[in-house]
């Protein structure tokens, strides 16, 4: 009897010991969106050390914010999975029957794993990915539950994997280069590496909404000519006259917003005879950090800041498919090389000419389109600060609309010296399109939430 009562003490002790580090409300906690937006952030970290492509970088956005949107949805009934809205994703494998999940924890897991399977550096990815779950323990999640939690997010991050792999990108790996031609109205590889097109093919992946990646065909460029009146040298020469005849403010205006838009992932720099590169966020993840500061700025929910990266990543996605169809369609020669040749040879841009042809603008198309995501979520008048090019010695400017922030980010490329006036009107055209476009097809937040006016969404 005296045995049989000390051992229900110790049974009594062992339970009250497992238990006393155990938070009650260890569900809401771990719900904390600085869990996401920090995950993503060390996912560009390592995408601007690896120097992945804009195109390849919006890849990694995209997939990995999906793994993390898919997995909260699992457990989420205010989120409709994305499975048939993107016609070729099926749905997810189910959480497991009987055992409590923190779906925040599944989302993080699967959008790290997901991420890592797509960058080189993935010790950094290990050593980031301990560090943040180490945090999430000391929540007080019973280890049962986290356990359990990331195991089910890594079984949705596999489900990611294996279907990016039918997305045509290890395909395009071993298609033919670009081939440069001595047609002059045509792109040729420019200074100061010369530097092959970057990703003729990208056009064969596989979009998310798009029917194709010719869908949203911009206008053609200008007709090329040597005529001194054309329409086409009266472009060339506003390019070639963009701080001509400006006052000093306005050309100390007009090169600020032109560097703090340049997101170049790397640029060369020759200093007598030595050579260095500088490394940047891209272009898509320039809008990524923008989808953060919203979401933040609205004090956004977990489900709202996953819901908005991967919204925003879808559009970028596709925005590069479209841009870059009509990229490697029309071939058009970039102005510092026709500059170079027909008016100037001493010329240079302000900005560093990107290695791939003229039309149109990728910066406009990308951009555009994230706006048009951005503006549905969060409302046409949402001014913010954008500090995003901050670590990169910029500082932080303001906007007071997505909308205006693609505007400028489309007509610093003119200011920066490597785009033409329509490339960057009618790549505006076409990511817009292709962002309103995206937002017919996908809605994450269910309608049911949606009718009950929950949420900052707009109805679509």
């Amino acid at each position: 009897m005296k045995f049989r009562f000390v051992c229900m003490l110790f049974l009594l002790f062992t339970l009250l010991s497992c238990g006393e580090d155990s938070n009650p409300n260890y569900q809401e906690e771990v719900a904390r969106p600085e869990f996401f937006h920090r995950s993503v952030k060390q996912l560009t970290d390592v995408i601007v050390h690896d120097i992945f492509s804009p195109p390849v970088a919006s890849r990694i956005y995209s997939y990995s914010s999906i793994a993390g949107y898919e997995a909260l949805a699992a457990g989420d009934p205010n989120l409709e999975s994305l499975a048939g809205q993107i016609p070729h994703l099926a749905p997810a494998p189910p959480p497991p029957a009987g055992q409590e999940i923190a779906f925040p924890i599944a989302a993080v897991a699967a959008q790290l794993r997901v991420g890592k399977s797509l960058i080189f550096s993935e010790p950094k990815m290990d050593e980031f990915r301990e560090e943040l779950f180490q945090e999430m323990r000391e929540i007080g999640v019973p280890e049962e539950v986290f356990a359990a939690s990331v195991a089910y997010g890594e079984q949705v991050a596999d489900h990611i994997i294996a279907w990016y792999g039918g997305d045509m990108y290890k395909q395009t790996r071993t298609f033919p280069k670009y081939s440069i031609t001595d047609d002059e109205t045509k792109w040729q590889p420019t200074p100061p590496d010369y530097m092959d097109g970057i990703e003729p093919s990208w056009m064969k992946i596989r979009p998310f909404t798009l029917d194709s990646a010719s869908q949203f065909s911009p206008l053609p460029p200008t007709e090329f000519s040597l005529e001194p009146d054309s329409k086409w040298m009266h472009e060339v020469n506003e390019v070639y006259t963009a701080f001509t005849g400006v006052d000093e403010q306005e050309s100390a205006q007009r090169q600020a917003i032109a560097q703090f838009w340049d997101c170049n992932p790397y640029v060369s720099h020759t200093v007598g005879h030595l050579m260095f590169a500088t490394k940047k966020i891209t272009p898509g993840g320039h809008w990524i950090n923008i989808a953060a500061i919203a979401a933040k700025k609205a004090d956004a929910d977990f489900a709202r800041t996953v819901e908005t990266y991967a919204l925003v990543s879808m559009a970028m996605y596709d925005a590069f498919i479209s841009c870059w169809e009509e990229k490697y369609r029309s071939k058009l020669v970039r102005p510092e090389t026709f500059i170079n040749r027909h008016v100037d040879q001493e010329w240079r841009p302000l900005l560093q000419t990107p290695p791939f042809p003229e039309h149109t603008s990728g910066h406009s198309v990308v951009s555009r389109a994230c706006a048009v995501v951005l503006t549905d979520l969060y409302g046409n008048n949402f001014a913010y600060d954008d500090d995003s090019e901050e670590e990169y010695d910029l500082p932080t400017r303001t906007y007071p609309s997505f909308l205006a922030a693609s505007e400028e980010a489309a007509i610093s490329r003119l200011y920066g010296g490597i785009h033409y006036r329509p490339s960057i009107e009618y790549g505006m055209t076409q990511g817009e399109a292709v962002g309103k476009h995206l937002l017919a097809r996908i809605h994450a937040r269910s309608k049911i939430t949606e009718a009950r006016g929950g949420g900052l969404t707009t109805k679509r």
